[in-house]
């Protein structure tokens, strides 16, 4: 099941609380970018954020994307009011940026 255009609107609204995010759409999905930073996507309709050392802390639900994927932390609903600025920007702290095309 894709991802539908209401819920990826309803994702982004929730982040405008951290710029510059960035939903760029892949296969029925959207990738989420935090200032060139891939941290995540909203896959069937959840927000996932990828597992990194930072984000341990915040005992989130594994999930598997799809089929071959390495898990990802399910954000919940109820903590994107609480916790979703300092979840995302715990966890890109401990990714690369993005590299340029050259």
């Amino acid at each position: 099941m894709a991802t539908t255009k209401e819920y990826r609107d309803f994702i982004v609204e929730q982040l405008h609380i951290l710029e510059p995010i960035t939903c760029r759409p892949m296969m029925g999905e959207y990738l989420l970018y935090y200032d060139n930073i891939l941290f995540g996507g909203i896959y069937n309709n959840q927000l996932l954020i990828k597992r990194v050392e930072g984000n341990k802390k915040y005992n989130l639900p594994e999930v598997i994307p799809y089929k071959g994927a390495k898990a990802m932390y399910f954000i919940e609903e109820s903590s994107f009011q609480d916790q979703l600025k300092n979840i995302i920007l715990d966890t890109c702290k401990d990714l690369p940026p993005k590299k340029k095309k050259s």
